[in-house]
């Protein structure tokens, strides 16, 4: 981090010149315009590069369902950051710690909301309770993936977590330093700090070549700070979860892949681990994990985060083990009339809320306040981002407005659904043993670090 804060800040030499007006860039006499030496984007804590391209998105096997709602269809997805592993169970325990160090006093409930339903493991007629007990907490399964997590509360933990990583690059690059007493509503917010409504502990101050002032805070133009950690789209979670660059020889992809490997098995085919299960799945009915002294995935019911073999984007589970959350609203046509460049359901655009006096305020947990903008959609097709509920619960009264998408399979589903096209959707404040999530982040630039 240290280095990655002193290569992305040098700025440019004092006697590059505008190509326009012929001014000097970094230079207080020409009024201190700043221009940085920008490289390139850092790999975010936990993350690998998913470098985009072109692909297929949709359906690969027969429609068991008969839902129909993943045609296939060529996509473009911009370049962009995954997690590595799912989000396990001491992610979720850390982030659980800094709320209550935080907000315990002032704001208890917005621990409350954060906590895991644990009793998604409860079933009438079989016996769970003791990973309603130990699942979430004991050290044994603190590298599991986290279960019992709402797509709002998933979506939560991405702020908060860019957040903390952004504090810790100030930090490590000296800017600031460190404060583990922030409560309330003062604590350190990517966005109000950028906007000036939360002034942590200057360490290095940081020069302003503006005449007119001393010192700065670091902005968004430094290039210093990360993007925000998000849920992937669902377009972005199925081209990672395919892994084409494995089988792919200049614009030449050699197999079609049912799987996020190659092969239309789910055995691994190489080596010494050959015939060995690739994902964790339940094979068939009753069939979990296989026969004592050969357990076929040993798992039950979940494996590690960082179990079995990759994929060729180097991402552990991304079949089977459990579900995972995308950013997407459900709607059965979103693979007909999604836009073929980064297709997404699920835009809501915001403002920052200024007051008479035009400035910018923060919410109860220290966030800048925001409102809807309320400018129509560009599209006339495209009614909101919900677009059409109408009718579809014509057809199909399950499907909400607050209907997101899962996808991967978990260790209770059959292999049909490892295939990365398959798509299902629950109530965005539900929750399951068997859902879990990962994170993603926007690539700013080129597309891969290729000359």
């Amino acid at each position: 981090m240290i280095s990655f804060a002193l290569a992305t800040l040098v700025l440019a030499s004092c006697s590059q010149k505008s190509s326009k007006t012929g001014w000097n860039y970094n230079d207080p006499k020409n009024g201190g315009f700043e221009v940085v030496k920008y490289k390139e984007q850092e790999t975010g804590p936990g993350l690998v590069l998913i470098q985009g391209g072109s692909y297929v998105m949709g359906a690969t096997e027969q429609n068991i369902a008969h839902d129909y709602d993943n045609t296939p269809r060529r996509v473009t997805v911009a370049s962009f950051y995954m997690d590595e592993t799912e989000v396990s169970n001491v992610d979720w325990l850390e982030y659980l710690y800094w709320l209550e160090r935080v907000f315990g006093e002032t704001y208890p409930e917005v621990f409350r909301a954060a906590l895991p339903d644990t009793t998604v493991w409860r079933r009438d007629l079989g016996y769970n309770e003791p990973f309603v007990a130990n699942y979430l907490r004991h050290p044994a399964y603190q590298n599991y993936p986290v279960v019992g997590i709402s797509w709002k509360q998933a979506a939560d933990y991405c702020i908060w977590r860019t957040d903390r990583v952004n504090e810790q690059i100030l930090i490590s690059a000296g800017y600031i330093k460190p404060n583990p007493n922030q409560f309330g509503e003062e604590n350190f917010n990517t966005e109000a700090y950028f906007a000036g409504l939360y002034q942590p502990e200057v360490k290095k101050p940081r020069k302003d070549l503006n005449p007119n002032n001393d010192t700065r805070n670091i902005r968004q133009s430094d290039g210093l700070l990360l993007p925000s950690y998000r849920l992937p789209t669902e377009a972005e979670w199925e081209y990672a979860a395919q892994g084409l660059i494995g089988n792919s020889d200049r614009e030449n992809i050699s197999d079609r892949r049912i799987y996020p490997w190659n092969g239309h098995g789910t055995r691994y085919s190489k080596g010494k681990a050959q015939g060995e299960i690739q994902a964790n799945f339940k094979r068939g009915r009753g069939d979990f994990m296989g026969i004592a002294n050969d357990l076929n995935d040993n798992a039950a019911p979940t494996a590690p985060v960082q179990y079995y073999w990759p994929n060729d984007y180097g991402l552990y589970n991304i079949a089977g083990n459990v579900n995972e959350w995308v950013a997407d609203v459900y709607r059965p046509m979103t693979y007909v009339d999604g836009e073929d460049f980064n297709t997404f359901r699920g835009n809501v655009y915001t403002v920052p809320q200024t007051d008479a006096d035009g400035f910018l305020s923060k919410d109860s947990v220290g966030r800048v306040v925001t409102s809807l903008d309320n400018k129509r959609y560009a599209n006339p097709n495209v009614i909101d981002y919900l677009d059409s509920l109408a009718m579809y619960n014509e057809r199909n009264s399950l499907i909400t407005n607050q209907s997101r998408v899962y996808k991967g399979g978990g260790w209770r589903d059959l292999p049909y659904w490892l295939n990365p096209g398959t798509r299902r959707y629950l109530e965005e404040t539900s929750a399951r043993d068997d859902i879990g999530f990962r994170c993603a982040m926007t690539r700013v630039g080129k597309p891969s670090s290729k000359k």
